[in-house]
């Protein structure tokens, strides 16, 4: 069992910037991925960003070169850095912990976290 803590949401204006955290505790393992995703109001949930124990990052067209996805290995937290932030970006947040041991997958999410960005 994997739980996973957000932080760092809330309101923005418009080209604004947002650090969000999250925090996992439990039965991590070693070798796993971390992930952000949002959804926005009556859409489906996107991936924004994702890095692997390793280091590799992907980031969707929509934030490339605008957020950053990081991690701190000794404190199990992965970070997503948010700048020049658009009213489009308005959504609930999501941390997502990734492993795939043989053929079981773990795949486990944070609670959520508010980001509206408004003026």
């Amino acid at each position: 069992q994997v739980q996973l803590v957000e932080s760092g949401g809330g309101l923005v204006q418009p080209g604004g910037s947002l650090r969000l955290s999250c925090a996992a505790s439990g039965s991590i393992g070693g070798i796993y991925d971390m992930n952000w995703y949002r959804q926005a109001p009556g859409k489906q949930r996107e991936l924004l960003a994702s890095v692997t124990s390793g280091g590799s990052t992907y980031y969707a067209d929509s934030v490339k070169g605008r957020f950053a996805i990081s991690r701190d290995s000794a404190k199990n937290t992965v970070y997503l850095q948010m700048n020049t932030l658009k009213p489009e970006d308005t959504a609930v947040y999501y941390c997502n912990y990734y492993r795939q041991v043989g053929g079981i997958r773990n795949n486990y999410w944070g609670q959520g976290t508010q980001v509206p960005v408004s003026s």
